[in-house]
C-alpha cells in the first residue's frame, strides 16, 4: 500500500525523523493559509499523487511569497500530471503540501528495502541526491553504497556512520545523519514497510540533515496490525479494479494487454502471462483468486475482468490443489450465465475433481472452448482474440 508524501513525513516526523515543516491544502484558499503559518517567505508547492517525477511533469514549485503560492496552487491543483510511473493517463492532482524552503547545500539519496537474495533489510545510500536511483544504478553503479542489516540485532551505529563516511556526509552533519537513518530503520521495521525512499535527503548550510522528499510503501499483508496505516489509504489513487478485487481477497493489476487471466495461484498466474506472451498475444492483467475461491469469488473475478474495456478474451487457467476443479467450473458456468459472455472463453483445468469439473463445462451448453493443457490454452485464446 502507498501513501502520500505528506503521510510519510509526518509518520517520520513521529519517529523523530527531521523533515521540513509543512501541512496538506486541498483548496488554493487553504494552500495560502497554509503557507502563511509557515516560518519561512519561502515556500514549496508540492503536487500529492501516488508517483515520482512529479518536478519534471511540473508539479513541484518554489513560491517566494503568498502570491505565488495562489498562482502555483491554482496551476497545480486539478491538473493532471503525466510522469513517468502514471502511465500516459496521468494521475489528477487532488491536494497539495505547502512546505517551508530550506538552504540546501548537498543532496543524497537514502532508501530501505527487504534484499531477498540474503532475506535482510538493506540500508542503501549515496551521494548522487535528487536523481533516479535506477539511473544511479545503471550508469555508476560503484556510488551506491550497502548496508545489510542482521534482523536479529538491528540497524547497528558503526553501519550508519559507514555508510554516512562512504556517501561523503559533512562533517559536521555526522551525528544527525547516524539519527536520521536509525530513526528511518525504525519506522521500516515498525510500520511494517516495504519500501522506505527518501530522494532527496539534503544536509543544509545549517548542518541539519533533511527528508526533501519521502516515500514509504508497506506491506498489504501486514496492514492487519497497523490500523493507523490502514487509514491512510486514498482510494482516489487506486485502480478502482483493483480496490473492488481486494474486497473480495482477489489478488488483481490491471495490464495493458486484450486477453484477460483467471489463474490461481500468483506462480502459474505469471507463468500464464509469460505463455500468452510467448504465442504473440498480451495479457490484460494479473489475476490470482487464491487456493480458497467459491463460485461467487469467480463470478466477482468475471466482472472485474470485464471492466477492462480493451478485454477481447479470456482465459482460465486453473491448477486444482487445495482448489477444487469442480467448484471453479460452477463459478465459469455461473459467471458466463450471469454476465451474458459472448467474447471468447477458454478454460484449462487440472487437478482435483478435474472430470467433474470438465463435466460441467460439457453440460452448460456454453461457448466454452476447453484446453488441454496450459500451451495449448493460450494457443486457443490468443488464435481467437485475434
Amino acid at each position: 500500500m502507498n501513501i502520500h508524501e505528506y503521510q510519510s513525513k509526518d509518520l517520520l516526523r513521529q519517529y523523530g525523523v527531521a523533515v521540513p515543516n509543512g501541512h496538506v491544502a486541498f483548496s488554493v484558499n487553504e494552500a495560502v493559509e497554509k503557507a502563511r503559518s509557515l516560518s519561512t517567505d519561502v515556500g514549496v508547492v508540492k503536487a500529492q499523487i501516488h508517483a515520482g517525477g512529479r518536478g519534471k511533469a511540473g508539479g513541484v514549485k518554489v513560491a517566494k511569497n503568498e502570491d505565488e503560492v495562489r498562482t502555483y496552487a491554482d496551476e497545480i491543483l486539478g491538473k493532471t500530471l503525466v510522469t513517468h510511473q502514471t502511465g500516459p493517463e496521468g494521475k489528477e492532482v487532488k491536494r497539495l503540501l505547502i512546505e517551508e524552503g530550506c538552504n540546501i547545500d548537498k543532496e543524497f539519496y537514502i532508501g530501505l528495502v527487504l534484499d531477498r537474495s540474503t532475506s535482510r533489510i538493506v540500508l542503501m545510500g549515496s551521494e548522487e541526491g535528487g536523481t533516479e536511483i535506477e539511473e544511479v544504478a545503471e550508469e555508476t553503479p560503484e556510488k551506491i553504497f550497502k548496508e545489510f542489516i542482521d534482523p536479529a540485532i538491528g540497524l547497528q551505529g558503526f553501519q550508519a556512520r559507514r555508510l554516512a563516511f562512504n556517501m561523503n556526509i559533512p562533517k559536521d552533519s555526522l551525528g544527525k545523519a547516524v539519527a536520521f537513518m536509525s530513526g528511518l530503520y525504525k519506522v521500516f521495521v515498525e510500520k511494517d514497510c516495504s519500501v522506505a525512499e527518501i530522494n532527496p535527503l539534503v544536509t543544509t548550510k545549517e548542518g541539519d540533515v533533511l527528508a526533501l522528499d519521502a516515500k514509504l510503501n508497506f506491506d498489504s499483508n501486514a496492514l492487519f496490525r497497523q490500523k493507523d496505516i490502514q487509514e491512510l489509504r486514498d482510494l482516489d489513487e487506486e485502480d478502482p479494479k483493483e480496490i473492488e478485487a481486494s474486497e473480495y481477497d482477489l489478488s488483481y493489476i490491471a495490464l495493458d494487454g486484450n486477453i484477460g487471466c483467471m489463474v490461481n495461484g500468483a506462480g502459474l498466474a505469471m507463468s500464464t502471462m509469460d505463455i500468452i506472451k510467448h504465442n504473440g498475444g498480451e495479457p490484460a492483467n494479473f489475476l490470482d483468486v487464491g487456493g480458497g475461491a467459491t463460485a461467487e469469488k469467480v463470478t466477482a473475478a468475471f466482472k472485474i475482468i470485464l471492466e477492462d474495456e480493451n478485454v477481447k478474451g479470456i482465459y482460465v487457467n486453473i491448477f486444482g490443489g487445495i482448489m477444487k476443479c469442480d467448484v471453479i467450473a460452477e463459478g465459469v458456468v455461473t459467471a458466463t450465465k450471469e454476465i451474458g459472455l459472448t467474447m471468447p472463453l477458454v478454460v484449462r483445468l487440472e487437478g482435483t475433481n478435474v472430470a467433474e469439473g470438465k463435466k460441467i463445462l460439457e453440460e452448460s451448453g456454453l461457448n466454452i472452448t476447453a484446453a488441454d493443457s496450459m500451451a495449448d490454452g493460450a494457443e486457443k485464446i490468443v488464435d481467437l482474440v485475434k
